[in-house]
C-alpha cells in the first residue's frame, strides 16, 4: 500500500495517479471525504487527515509500504511562520515516527541542504536532517523552482509588458514542472533504495534565466515581455502590497537572495541529478489556456 498525501495539489496527483496506473494498491489523504470520492470512484482507499491532527496522519500512513509526504505551504497571510513551521514540522515527523512507513519520500527543495539564508527552504533541512537520524528508509525529492510559480506573474506581465522579480535577469537557475515532480515521487516509491536516505536532485530540461522566462511568456502568448530586475526590498514590498505577511514576504525576499548568490543550488556529490521532460513553453501554454 502506498500512501499519497497532498493528492489536491499538483505533485500528490500525479504521484497518486501514477501509482493507479501502475496498478499499486493507493490511500490517498484528504481533509475531508468530498476531496476524496473522486480517488475512491478510481479504486483508491481514502483517508481522512491532516498534518494539524498528529493521531489521524499517523492512522493515515500505519501499514504503508511507501508514503509520499510534504510540508505544506504557509498561509499566504500567515504572521508568524517560524512558530508554524516548528508545530508541523514536529506533527509530521511525530506520526512518521509512529506510523513508520516501509519508505518515505519526502518533497523538498535545491538547497534543502543548508541551515540558514534560502527563505522558506531552511523549513525543509530540518525534516531531512530527522529523518535521516531516525533511521527510516527516505528519498529526499529536492525540486528546483517551480515552473507554476510564475501562474502569479503571468497576467501581469502580459498586461504591462514586464516580468518584474528580484532576480537577476540574466542569472541562469533550474526550474521543474510539477508534473515531473509527481512522476519522480511515484519513481522513487516504486524503486526503493536499500537503506538509509537517498537524495534526488530534480532540474527541468535546462536552466533558464529571468530574461528567458520573460522570452518564453512573449513566444508563447504572442506579445512582448521583457523581463525587469527590482530591488529584492521592492519585491518583498509588492508582495506586502499583495496580501502577504511581513514574514512570508521576507522569506521569498531571502530565497531570491539565495539563488542570486548561488547559495541556493544543487548539493552534487552523492545525490541523483534527474532531470524532467516537460518544457517551460508547454507550462505556461498551458496556464494561458486555462485563462
Amino acid at each position: 500500500m502506498f500512501v499519497v498525501t497532498g493528492v489536491t495539489g499538483h505533485t500528490g496527483s500525479v504521484a497518486a495517479e501514477a501509482l493507479l496506473a501502475a496498478k499499486q494498491a493507493v490511500r490517498v489523504v484528504v481533509r475531508d471525504a468530498a476531496k476524496g470520492a473522486q480517488w475512491k470512484e478510481r479504486g483508491a482507499e481514502v483517508a481522512i487527515a491532516t498534518i494539524e491532527d498528529t493521531a489521524s496522519m499517523t492512522r493515515a500512513l500505519e501499514g504503508a509500504t511507501g508514503a509520499y509526504v510534504l510540508l505544506p505551504p504557509p498561509a499566504w497571510g500567515e504572521p508568524n511562520v517560524a512558530a508554524n513551521r516548528t508545530a508541523l514540522t514536529a506533527n509530521l515527523l511525530t506520526a512518521l515516527r509512529a506510523a513508520a512507513p516501509k519508505h518515505t519520500v519526502f518533497l523538498s527543495s535545491v538547497g534543502a541542504q543548508h541551515a540558514d539564508k534560502t527563505g522558506p527552504i531552511k523549513w525543509l533541512n530540518p525534516i531531512e536532517r530527522a529523518l535521516r537520524e531516525s533511521g527510516l528508509r527516505s528519498t529526499f525529492v529536492r525540486a528546483a523552482f517551480f515552473m507554476e510559480n510564475w501562474g502569479g506573474s503571468l497576467g501581469g506581465a502580459l498586461a504591462s509588458g514586464s516580468l518584474y522579480y528580484g532576480l537577476a535577469a540574466d542569472k541562469k537557475f533550474s526550474q521543474v514542472a510539477t508534473k515531473d515532480i509527481g512522476r519522480t515521487v511515484a519513481n522513487a516509491l516504486l524503486e526503493p533504495h536499500a537503506s538509509g536516505a537517498r537524495v534526488i536532485e530534480l532540474a527541468g530540461p535546462e536552466e533558464l534565466s529571468l530574461d528567458d522566462t520573460a522570452a518564453v511568456m512573449s513566444a508563447v502568448s504572442g506579445k512582448s515581455v521583457k523581463a525587469v530586475t527590482v530591488p529584492v526590498e521592492a519585491m518583498v514590498a509588492s508582495l506586502e502590497g499583495m496580501g502577504a505577511s511581513k514574514d512570508v514576504a521576507s522569506g521569498y525576499g531571502e530565497l531570491v537572495q539565495g539563488i542570486n548568490a548561488n547559495h541556493v543550488a544543487w548539493e552534487g556529490g552523492a545525490a541523483q541529478f534527474v532531470r524532467g521532460a516537460t518544457t517551460l513553453e508547454t507550462v505556461l501554454r498551458a496556464m494561458l489556456a486555462k485563462g
